[in-house]
């Protein structure tokens, strides 16, 4: 047998050897990987910066139990119609803290860098529980509340009130709250009324099965983001220099000359409170199977008034949870993002009479802050029988502000738009008449 030719291989290093468990150290120039060799998207990521967190967490209300400052006891409700809260034993009233003032939220948005992310927006954990439990102080008992459909519960032996207030990782407790200052009367006198607009053309079920007083008033999950920004849109103008018309009758068309021009604008801009929905439910606007997207018409809200997160708010009212990280939503605010660019560099393109087609954007988003937040809705729903088609009439829980979907007869809106049609054409003939 004929022996291996060649240099001899260094020794090994003492401890290391076949079968042992130590693993081998890297060979150099192999680890670490060098950022500048990876392609730009993975790039970015390695090179950007670890998410900043501002801690919004409330050290009083920890232990789920929210005590009126005056004499200690937990029976604590909203007072309707204002953003104060109440001890329902002795009537102290009291405001909650400004979220803004509290935490700085409303300054820096000059000097924002990479993503800054509030203790209740940060990543839901997959594995969080949707129960909390909590150990009543009064009487040793125990009191669970399942953060799915509830953030409020009452002991069952001495009538303890619990919230919670703990910051979890499963999405339920946010940053900030902004109170219902909408009564319910109010809110189903304004459904009401945008009903009664529209009753001629609904349907009959739906007139018949109409009950206002069934509005729900719902708490619903946002993400309110400040943002510092850079945009750039290039496209083509259009200066119409000439314009004239070709044939006769039926045959005659107008043309227009114009000169094009290459066109491109950039801008830096911030953003304060922009409102992004972050539950996927609500989200998702089908419009064949449901009209969630009159939630937005009812916007904005008046964050700058929000308050710092207290369970006490909840109480009497529904919630729904976020399951949207801020990954997630990234894409949506981004859109959101490009759509203000082109709304701040439109003022520019005024001479283009004939229009700019923007053919091409960029943006740099410099720096983000994210905060969660549940913002007040009345909310009114109605399912179409045979369709399914699940119809919403919402009140802005804030301004009053309403808008909705209501079932219509198709028939009675076919009739009228052709009794318009005949009454306009009558209108036409007319006045053709008369210049004759």
């Amino acid at each position: 047998m004929s022996k291996p030719t060649g240099p001899t291989p260094p020794p090994l290093p003492p401890g290391i050897g076949p079968g042992s468990p130590q693993e081998l150290p890297p060979l150099p120039g192999t680890f670490p990987v060098d950022p500048a060799t990876l392609p730009k998207p993975i790039r970015d990521e390695v090179l950007a910066p670890d998410p900043e967190a501002i801690d919004t967490a409330s050290e009083e209300l920890k232990d789920g139990q929210n005590h009126c400052p005056k004499c200690g006891a937990t029976d604590i409700r909203q007072r309707p119609g204002t953003d104060k809260l109440v001890c329902l034993y002795c009537r102290h009233e009291w405001h909650g803290q400004g979220v803004e003032e509290a935490f700085g939220l409303g300054e820096g948005l000059d000097d924002l860098q990479g993503t800054v992310v509030a203790t209740g927006a940060q990543a839901i954990a997959d594995d969080a529980s949707h129960l909390m439990t909590f150990k009543c102080t009064g009487c040793g008992a125990e009191v669970t509340v399942n953060t799915e459909n509830a953030m409020t519960a009452r002991c069952h032996w001495c009538r303890h009130q619990f919230g919670v207030n703990e910051q979890v990782a499963n999405g339920a407790v946010p940053d900030a709250v902004l109170p219902f200052r909408i009564k319910k009367d109010d809110a189903v006198q304004r459904i009401r009324q945008f009903v009664d607009k529209r009753r001629l053309f609904a349907l009959k079920e739906f007139k018949a099965q109409f009950t206002p007083e069934n509005v729900v008033g719902v708490y619903l999950p946002y993400m309110i983001v400040d943002g510092r920004c850079s945009a750039g849109v290039a496209g083509e103008g259009e200066i119409k220099t000439r314009e004239y018309t070709r044939g006769t009758g039926n045959n005659k068309k107008t043309y227009y000359d114009a000169d094009v021009y290459q066109v491109g604008r950039q801008v830096d801009f911030t953003v304060d409170d922009l409102h992004l929905e972050s539950n996927r439910a609500r989200g998702q606007l089908d419009s064949s199977v449901n009209t969630n997207n009159i939630i937005n018409t009812i916007l904005p809200f008046d964050t700058k008034n929000a308050v710092k997160w207290n369970a006490s708010y909840l109480a009497g009212f529904t919630s729904e949870k976020r399951d949207s990280d801020v990954e997630q939503l990234r894409p949506r605010l981004e859109d959101q993002l490009l759509s203000i660019a082109r709304h701040q560099v439109e003022a520019s393109t005024q001479r283009y009479d004939r229009g700019v087609r923007w053919e091409e954007e960029s943006l740099d988003v410099h720096g983000t802050r994210w905060v969660a937040m549940y913002l007040p809705v009345w909310l009114y729903s109605y399912q179409q029988p045979g369709t399914g088609m699940l119809h919403y009439i919402a009140v802005n829980g804030r301004t009053g502000e309403t808008m909705g979907s209501i079932p219509i007869q198709q028939w009675k809106l076919l009739m009228a738009a052709i009794t318009a049609g005949t009454f306009i054409e009558a209108i036409v003939l007319a006045i053709l008449g008369a210049q004759a």
